[in-house]
């Protein structure tokens, strides 16, 4: 890997195109480096897992909607939806769009924490829909996935977006523009064009993820997919994007980023480097808020050791800056401790998830976000005398390198007689330097489970056996990489729009 430092340059300063991030992101991508067998077995891993969460949500409103709307761009030469059939094609953009949604609904699927937040998983859907309309087989569409990975995760390690309250999708774009570059084999300037054009029509505040939270969650990186494949179109057609994106004077990082006299520092793999980057992510056991992963792995240890849960007087986590402030107390979000809140409110409430899971013993994608479940009186008792604080050891971890990264905290559980109950986890059990890693076998019970009674055994047989030819699948079996179910799984019709 090469660090490459990133600044804003003004527009008399010369800047050359290959020293543009945007292009060096553009050579990363349609760099043709073979991928290596570890990575496609993890991208395998990944289908699986988008695939699982996408079937457990195939009924929800927002999925319901966004099918509906994509359904209003059918295709001859598009790509399939989550539980349609395989003649039902629409655009790829609008495919991306449902699928992408379906994806994020349940905040279920992969995730990496560096300088900022990310959910690489999300590169999947806009990916895959090209793939499937444009006829490739599954070797293009392992070097696309491999592509988007490596652009998103070599981001989000350089340039945080957060403390300027940008959303995540702002990495989103570009990655899955540059995925997409690779699975075409497109030229270098013209993956260029389309990375800058996706990030600038990415950029959004994180309002998206703040306050009372809506179904916009679960949309915008959809939203991040869908514009990176018009980028793609518009810049295949020959058309140019703002220029330089990232570096320029009014551009990325001197308004909206750290400004004119910050340097960013940037990983990427040198030229005939493997592109690895998936290896370095991971997936949720439970459907909550990646920094409330090995909390709930924490409740799960401690609930028994509670006992009565009457007799708690306070309960104090310990973590790191981000869960503190994004997730915790710090965020002074009012709507976090509002029993009526909603889902995805409810899903960036570490007081919550840790005071239901405390309860439980475990975390469930429907039952714990139910809104009886939320409303019960003896949890809103317990759930209002959470606290969280920052601690600068867990900060340290949470920017750590390699083995010593944590998402943890330590649980201080205070008694009405005076008693403490302390316990402290740095790594959820699922994570790779876990307890209990996720691979293949975990990947597909993850799948299993939440499909059970909705998509029929065979239907599952049928999908994962494709994954797991992934590289070898022809066009034809690319195009069937989806999953049907019978119309009465798909819910009520959405009400009515515009399409």
């Amino acid at each position: 890997m090469k660090i490459h430092d990133v600044r804003t340059y003004k527009s008399a300063e010369p800047l050359a195109r290959e020293d543009q991030l945007a292009w060096k992101l553009a050579a990363v991508a349609t760099d043709p480096v073979p991928v290596e067998a570890d990575v496609v077995e993890m991208i395998g891993n990944r289908i699986i897992d988008n695939a699982a969460v996408a079937a457990a949500s195939i009924a929800r409103g927002p999925i319901r909607s966004a099918r509906a709307q994509a359904l209003g761009h059918k295709s001859a030469k598009g790509a399939p939806i989550f539980g349609l059939s395989a003649e039902t094609l629409v655009s790829p953009e609008w495919a991306a769009w449902a699928n992408g949604v379906a994806v994020r609904e349940l905040d279920f699927h992969d995730t990496f924490l560096a300088a900022d937040y990310s959910h690489p998983g999300d590169n999947i859907p806009p990916i895959l829909a090209v793939a499937q309309a444009r006829g490739l087989d599954g070797a293009a569409l392992v070097r696309g996935l491999a592509a988007g990975y490596e652009i998103q995760v070599d981001l989000v390690k350089g340039i945080c977006l957060h403390e300027h309250k940008i959303d995540h999708i702002a990495h989103l774009g570009p990655s899955a523009a540059g995925g997409i570059g690779a699975l075409l084999g497109l030229s270098t300037e013209v993956t260029y064009q389309a990375i800058q054009q996706a990030l600038h029509v990415t950029t959004t505040t994180r309002q998206s993820r703040k306050g009372e939270i809506s179904t916009w969650k679960a949309y915008a990186p959809a939203f991040a997919g869908k514009m990176a494949i018009e980028a793609v179109d518009r810049a295949m057609r020959g058309e140019g994007a703002p220029s330089p994106a990232y570096e320029g004077e009014d551009g990325f990082i001197a308004w909206l980023l750290s400004g004119p006299g910050h340097v960013y520092h940037v990983p990427l793999p040198e030229p005939g480097e493997p592109k690895r980057a998936i290896l370095e992510t991971y997936t949720k056991e439970y459907s909550a808020e990646y920094q409330s992963q090995a909390l709930i792995d924490l409740a799960r240890r401690m609930g028994p050791k509670v006992g009565d849960f009457a007799k708690v007087k306070s309960i104090l986590i310990k973590t790191s800056h981000h869960t503190h402030y994004v997730i915790g107390t710090g965020a002074n979000d009012p709507q976090k401790m509002d029993p009526k809140a909603s889902r995805e409110t409810l899903d960036h409430s570490i007081m919550y998830i840790f005071a239901v899971a405390l309860q439980d013993g475990g975390w469930h994608h429907v039952k714990s976000y139910a809104p009886e479940r939320a409303q019960r009186p003896d949890t809103v008792a317990l759930w209002h005398k959470i606290s969280t604080v920052e601690d600068p050891v867990w900060t340290k971890r949470y920017h750590a390198p390699g083995a010593d990264k944590a998402f943890g905290g330590e649980v201080i559980i205070t008694m009405e007689d005076g008693s403490v109950i302390q316990d402290q986890l740095a790594i959820a059990d699922a994570n790779p330097l876990g307890a209990r890693p996720f691979a293949r076998p975990q990947y597909v019970d993850k799948f299993r489970t939440l499909a059970e009674g909705i998509v029929s055994p065979a239907e599952q047989d049928r999908f994962l056996a494709l994954v797991g030819r992934l590289p070898l699948l022809s066009a034809a079996e690319v195009a069937q990489l989806n999953f049907v179910v019978t119309p009465d799984q798909l819910g009520p019709e959405a009400p009515a729009g515009i399409f």
